[in-house]
């Protein structure tokens, strides 16, 4: 008697339909993602990274930050011990104020010079005025004289008093000339010592300046990166000390292949995939192009006219904005790795 129960099918068979299966249904969304997004993983979230810098030498005298600490734009986050600074603003003040008694010795003498001009012109004036009347008494003594009215010894008074208060006059007008002299050399001091008091005036105001800068203050809002200076440490001027990190302001630069980049442009929606925290959603939107490849920032770029030309596939960098960042502040650090998905269809 023949068996007649059918054969069973193979479980494999089963197992690499459903394969096949779900092969393709990935396959096929695959294919329909990448024909609607065009997505990097070569990305990361960037921020403004600040020195923090000294504008003068000294020793450290205090510190107000700790490793990763949080800072507010224009707080004090370390002081430089300023003796030597107040000693200088003090000198430089000092010699302002001598320059200012300088200048009132000056305007004093001014002054003076002036007077003395006056009086030299009204005493010429008044000698003038007797130099007249001396003329006239001559002129009639002489014409008395002619007519026997008076003797010989008188018009000779006459003309030797003429001759005395000519003289007198001729040294008044020379002492105007020697006062009008003595009005422009005190004009002259005068702008000498106001050059020299603007002079001492810039000092005192760097003197001044440089003792603020031993207040160094935080140029912006963030978080600082390691500190590595300590209490007492002397620093020079120019020299970076650490560097502020601002974390309110995040944005991505993604470099995209040459070959992504034909259907992208600025506007488009992007999905952000932070590597840290693959649940959160970020979204974003591209805000620019570089106007260079990455491979035009290396230290050494490609020269292809060295003629060992090897065709590779360029990387072009890409700003994503990030929407919403305030809402992401935990999250968002500079450094951490992104996966980005422009929507280009």
């Amino acid at each position: 008697m023949e068996n007649t129960t059918p054969k069973r099918k193979s479980p494999v068979i089963f197992i690499v339909a459903a394969i096949i299966i779900v092969l393709l249904f990935f396959g096929v969304r695959s294919f329909l993602h990448s024909i609607k997004y065009e997505t990097t993983d070569n990305a990361q979230i960037e921020s403004r990274a600040v020195p923090v810098i000294s504008r003068v030498a000294g020793y450290i005298d205090s510190l107000s930050v700790d490793d990763f600490g949080k800072v507010s734009k224009g707080e004090t986050v370390i002081t430089i011990d300023d003796q030597e600074y107040q000693l200088a603003a003090i000198q430089a003040k000092a010699d302002v104020t001598n320059a200012e008694a300088d200048m009132a010795n000056a305007q004093a003498a001014y002054s003076n010079s002036v007077a003395n001009r006056k009086l030299a012109s009204a005493n010429a004036e008044v000698q003038k005025s007797r130099l007249d009347k001396a003329k006239t008494d001559v002129s009639r003594d002489e014409a008395l004289f002619l007519d026997n009215a008076i003797t010989k010894k008188q018009v000779e008074d006459s003309r030797s008093n003429f001759d005395a208060v000519n003289k007198q006059y001729t040294a008044n007008l020379q002492q105007i000339n020697l006062a009008s002299t003595q009005v422009s050399i005190a004009e002259a001091q005068m702008q000498k010592i106001k050059a020299l008091i603007e002079t001492r005036k810039a000092g005192l105001a760097q003197a001044q300046l440089r003792l603020d800068y031993c207040k160094i203050k935080a140029p912006i809002t963030g978080k600082i990166g390691k500190r590595n200076i300590e209490k007492g440490q002397f620093i020079q001027a120019g020299a970076p000390l650490f560097a502020i990190v601002n974390d309110e302001k995040f944005w991505i630069v993604a470099n995209f292949k040459e070959t992504q980049i034909d259907k992208m442009k600025e506007g488009q929606e992007v999905n952000i995939i932070i590597a840290g925290y693959p649940d959160v959603e970020v979204k974003g939107k591209l805000s620019s192009f570089s106007q260079a490849t990455g491979a035009k920032f290396a230290l050494l770029p490609p020269d292809n006219a060295t003629g060992n030309f090897v065709k590779v596939t360029q990387r072009v960098p890409v700003k994503i904005e990030i929407l919403n960042p305030e809402s992401h502040a935990g999250i968002l650090k500079a450094g951490l790795s992104v996966e980005v998905e422009v929507q280009v269809d």
